[in-house]
């Protein structure tokens, strides 16, 4: 006991030095603040948010796990960000959501959040200056792209600054913790077939019933005596529910990508990505025209997705991430060629890389 008794004694003088330093890198981040504030540069850089997870991550030599160091470092971001000024980041709601988690890892606790019913309200939130950034699905590994989001870019002056990536971990909630007893699952319908085949395996008389979103499915259903709802973990814990089985997802590589929209740019690193999108002219061989730039400067297209225009009848916007910064000279060479070939086009931004 006396040993044990020693080495907390030792945790707490570690645990002082810790404060101490967490409050005198705080200083500094407000010297920071107002030094970004005179230049009219903006609070958040996720540049300067990617630099800091590499050097931690190079100078960690354990026993504690980069992902454990990371999440750390993502508070005392999140904190000294809450310092500076008051940024409020608006998602696609409710609480509890994926789209909430994703927020929460890229911000931390800190910051204000503002829970919007749509997509287009998020856009709009943070175009009215109500909110400072938004987040918004992009597209999953399983379903693909989320339409809405790719389509609210056609109008919109938002700019991408930055990218996330997010395991989906469907876990089965109730007030009961027995499967048996379960009659009724409630869920988004996307999410009830990320699940199917767990769900015909371990519940196959259960009857599955679609929800507006995974949240409301764990807010308002699982009151009923035999119901039950897939959700995150973090609605367990919002609402006081039971996990009754975790990890349900068919896919064990379902994973959504998320952006991060804002009014201003982001500056280039070393690994970079752009998003561009496009209509082109109505001719012959078009498509190869306006691959041909990137190809002859050998950029590598990431993503390359067709949405219809909704204007005219049978003609499509493309939307295209490429790795690079506009600030690329080769960037900028394929683009310069790519825009002869295009009735539209329009970058919507560059960004590090997650």
């Amino acid at each position: 006991m006396k040993k044990i008794k020693n080495l907390r004694k030792k945790i707490d003088r570690i645990d002082s030095n810790i404060l101490r330093l967490l409050n005198e890198r705080a200083s500094v981040t407000l010297d920071v603040g107002k030094a970004k504030t005179k230049s009219a540069k903006p609070t958040f850089s996720p540049v300067r948010e990617t630099e800091v997870y590499k050097k931690v991550s190079k100078a960690n030599k354990g026993p504690m796990l980069d992902k454990t160091i990371q999440a750390v470092y993502r508070e005392i971001m999140s904190g000294s960000l809450a310092l500076q000024t008051t940024l409020k980041i608006a998602y696609l709601g409710p609480e509890a959501t994926f789209t909430h988690i994703a927020a929460l890892k890229k911000f931390g606790k800190s910051l204000d959040y503002l829970e919007c019913d749509s997509i287009t309200d998020v856009f709009t939130e943070v175009e009215r200056g109500r909110a400072n950034y938004g987040v918004v699905p992009i597209e999953n590994s399983t379903e693909g792209a989320v339409n809405h989001t790719l389509d609210m870019f056609i109008d919109s002056d938002l700019k991408i600054c930055s990218e996330g990536y997010l395991p989906i971990r469907h876990s089965l909630l109730s007030k009961s913790s027995k499967i048996s007893s379960i009659k009724r699952v409630y869920s988004h319908q996307q999410v009830l077939a990320q699940c199917r085949k767990w769900l015909e395996r371990n519940l196959p008389l259960a009857k599955l019933i679609p929800a507006k979103s995974t949240t409301e499915a764990a807010w308002l259903y699982t009151v009923r005596k035999g119901s039950a709802a897939i959700a995150s973990e973090l609605a367990a814990e919002k609402y006081g529910l039971k996990v009754v089985a975790r990890s349900i997802e068919d896919s064990s590589h379902n994973i959504t990508r998320f952006l991060i929209i804002g009014k201003h740019e982001a500056e280039q690193t070393k690994k970079d990505k752009t998003s561009i999108v496009f209509s082109m002219k109505d001719k012959a061989g078009a498509l190869h025209d306006v691959l041909t730039p990137f190809k002859r400067v050998k950029i590598n297209l990431t993503k390359i997705e067709s949405r219809p225009s909704k204007k005219k009848a049978w003609k499509y916007y493309f939307y295209v991430d490429m790795e690079g910064h506009i600030k690329d000279k080769r960037i900028r060479r394929a683009l310069s060629q790519l825009e002869k070939h295009c009735k539209f086009m329009k970058v919507l931004g560059s960004y590090p890389a997650a």
